[in-house]
């Protein structure tokens, strides 16, 4: 059978898996309906910024790997996911046009999961801010309300997910940028635990130890499959940690053991939690004492503002060495005609660290993170909101006039997204958001829950009884393909 874009919509990927499996659906097929839903709407959420005809109409359905999601369309953000012989922009002037030499890692491992791989999503210029807007493709909305921002830096896969383009996507995470967008846009976004994902070959940790790899779903059973595709070490990562004996999507499906959960809704970043966010997380809480685990209020030990400023200097040490890199690589200067006063701001401020600043910022990150872990000391998971406030219009984060500092950047850019995601990336420690609300303006509302290392199974656990008991699968968005 084909289906309609309003039956393949209302789909996750594993119920799109289910029906190739089935035969009553072609990879093809299925590749020419997501293609349509991008024709349809792609014109007002500027989610996907290249298509590749090969995988659509000239799809070769031998060539799909024969993993749990064979056939299922999937969209690779335009950073390091990267495919050989594609484009690899960083959604930036300075790269346009620019191809990857070889697949990474993480898109060998998408392929092997049977993912076609259709074009690829919008992604801010090198994946600094929280929001999706770029010089080179513009500004993408969130599928609820146009002219929104759908977050960042995954801001492209978490729109086309939200609105039913395609039902899983690449995101990657340094600050928040999985969840972010998950949280604006309406989705499911895990980062897993540091080190759950190989970045290989041509990376290590990536970012310090910071970021990670995953995807942009609608569904847990959906992130728990997929983590399992994901996450297999590789030759030479630097280092491999544990997992479940079990399958992450069989033990999403199984009880979680009684947990200590605390829960917290004090600024972390000096900024005040909208009223209604407040709620949501409180109401997660009472769910979450409904299922027999134990609540209570507690909050974290976190300097953020001043440690955010001083991470600065570890996250950008070096940025200007990689811009001059790919200047060279592209034949272009850097320069305001191919930098945007965020990045540009960036680029000079990196080359003004020396090795010590390098070294003290790396000093406090350490001191941050002791810190930061003895929240669980007394507790098992981590409930807090996700962000402090609902999606916001667009040129609130992305700062396009040409004074930046980087006070501008902690201040204007970082403090509202990055306020309950960053100490996650910081430990290094498993973290989802989940919609589970709706604010009174009609946008979602994301709920963060965050375990210890390598409890990723944990968090799949209590997702999957949230999913049920503060369900948000009948949610839509006003810019969807189903409609």
């Amino acid at each position: 059978m084909s289906l309609s874009l309003a039956e393949y919509a209302a789909l996750d990927a594993t119920g799109i898996a289910d029906l190739v499996r089935a035969k009553q659906v072609t990879p093809k097929e299925l590749a020419a309906t997501a293609m349509a839903g991008i024709e349809k709407i792609n014109g007002g959420l500027n989610a996907v910024v290249e298509t590749y005809p090969d995988r659509i109409d000239g799809l070769d359905e031998k060539s799909l790997g024969d993993g749990p999601f064979r056939g299922v369309p999937f969209l690779m953000k335009d950073v390091f996911g990267h495919e050989g012989g594609r484009k690899i922009e960083f959604g930036s002037r300075l790269c346009e046009g620019m191809m990857a030499a070889s697949d990474s890692y993480y898109c060998m491992l998408v392929k092997a999961a049977g993912l076609n791989i259709i074009g690829r999503s919008a992604a801010p210029e090198y994946s600094l801010t929280g929001t999706t807007e770029t010089a080179l493709y513009g500004s993408t909305s969130t599928p609820w309300k146009k002219g929104y921002s759908a977050g960042g830096s995954s801001g492209g896969s978490a729109a086309a997910v939200a609105s039913g383009i395609v039902a899983m996507a690449h995101g990657s995470d340094i600050g928040g940028s999985i969840r972010i967008p998950a949280s604006w846009c309406g989705g499911v976004g895990l980062k897993p635990s540091r080190g759950r994902i190989s970045f290989g070959p041509a990376l290590d940790e990536n970012g310090f130890g910071l970021s990670m790899n995953f995807v942009q779903v609608r569904t847990v059973r959906d992130a728990a499959a997929m983590l399992d595709c994901l996450a297999k070490p590789q030759t030479g990562d630097p280092f491999v940690i544990p997992k479940p004996e079990q399958p992450y999507a069989v033990v999403a499906q199984q009880k979680a053991p009684r947990l200590r959960i605390g829960w917290t809704v004090k600024p972390l970043l000096g900024i005040a939690v909208d009223p209604e966010i407040v709620a949501a997380v409180k109401a997660t809480a009472k769910a979450l004492e409904a299922a027999g685990h134990d609540v209570f209020e507690h909050d974290p030990e976190f300097d953020g503002v001043a440690s955010v400023k001083r991470f600065t200097d570890m996250w950008f040490f070096g940025f200007d060495a990689r811009m001059e890199g790919y200047a060279a690589k592209t034949g272009r200067k850097v320069g305001p005609e191919t930098l945007e006063p965020v990045t540009l701001a960036v680029y000079e401020h990196a080359k003004r660290l020396k090795a010590a600043d390098f070294f003290a910022a790396v000093a406090e990150v350490n001191s941050a993170r002791r810190k930061l872990g003895k929240f669980y000391e007394t507790a098992d998971i981590w409930l807090s909101p996700m962000i402090a406030k609902v999606s916001e219009p667009w040129g609130n984060y992305n700062l396009g006039r040409t004074d930046v500092t980087m006070e501008d950047m902690v201040e204007k850019i970082y403090r509202v997204p990055c306020q309950y995601s960053v100490p996650h990336n910081i430990m290094g420690t498993p973290a989802i958001s989940l919609p589970l609300a709706q604010h009174s303006s009609g946008l979602p509302i994301g709920v963060q829950l965050a375990g210890r290392p390598a409890t990723e199974h944990l968090l799949l656990q209590l997702a999957t009884v949230l999913e049920q008991a503060m369900p948000w699968s009948g949610r839509v968005p006003g810019m969807h393909v189903g409609r």
